[in-house]
């Protein structure tokens, strides 16, 4: 029988690879692949993104044809996210990961559970913009767009706070959070004094009402996709932006 070193050496491939060498091996194949999923959860991010982007738009313009078109769309980002939670599974399978790794690929599942709800809220937006159809506006929209465009710099920095590890830039993206909540009370009370003035303006106000908190909703699933990064560097899982609401 072949006698063994303190460390131990198998075959691979032709030459005799010791355990460390193994051990560094899996590391090398696992990071490879992670970077794999994680440029999948950043393509996710992105039809997001532009999920919420195409919803305002379709509110500014009463375009019901873009609106059915992100509700169809919505199917996509669900199979992005299954297809990213089946090569998570697969990854935890073939490589069984240790500790720091395997949070690795927890809180990329997360992020993908995050991302698909986001989505929803962006088919949520669109479904509005229909029932709204061809009614005239109730006010200008100019805090509403405003809610969006800062949600859409929370998902686009949260996701780089964790391609990059970055606490620093994910805390920063979590105090944003606050001044969404204040546009969104701000939007409430002003759609509020419309319908307790012109009680028949009450549909037109509770439906835009309704695509503020749309929004408000997805600016906190990016604030919970910044949580998880703080866990994933520091170990630590605690609830840093809750919410008004």
């Amino acid at each position: 029988m072949k006698k063994f070193s303190s460390v131990t050496e198998v075959q691979h491939e032709g030459s005799v690879l010791n355990e460390e060498e193994i051990i560094m091996e899996t590391k090398a194949a696992f990071h490879q692949y992670f970077k794999e999923v994680e440029g999948d959860v950043l393509e996710m991010g992105n039809t997001v993104v532009k999920a919420i982007e195409r919803a305002i738009e379709a509110l500014k313009k009463r375009d019901l044809t873009l609106a059915h078109q992100i509700i169809a769309d919505d199917a996509h980002i669900n199979r992005q996210r299954f297809s990213i939670e089946d090569k998570c599974i697969g990854l935890i399978a073939a490589q069984q990961p240790m500790a720091s790794d395997l949070l690795l690929i927890v809180a990329v599942l997360n992020i993908a559970t995050e991302l698909e709800r986001i989505g929803d809220y962006a088919e949520g937006i669109a479904k509005i913009v229909i029932m709204i159809g061809d009614e005239p506006p109730l006010k200008p929209l100019i805090d509403i767009p405003r809610m969006a465009e800062i949600t859409l710099e929370m998902i686009n920095q949260g996701l780089q706070s964790f391609v990059t590890r970055d606490v620093e830039l994910a805390m920063r993206v979590v105090s944003l959070d606050g001044v969404v909540d204040s546009l969104y009370d701000q939007v409430f009370r002003e759609l509020l004094t419309f319908m307790m003035v012109d009680p028949k303006t009450t549909n037109r106000a509770t439906r835009l009402i309704w695509v503020a908190h749309n929004l408000e909703r997805a600016a906190d699933r990016a604030t919970n996709i910044c949580e998880r990064v703080v866990y994933t560097v520091t170990g630590k899982m605690e609830e840093i932006g809750a919410s008004k609401y």
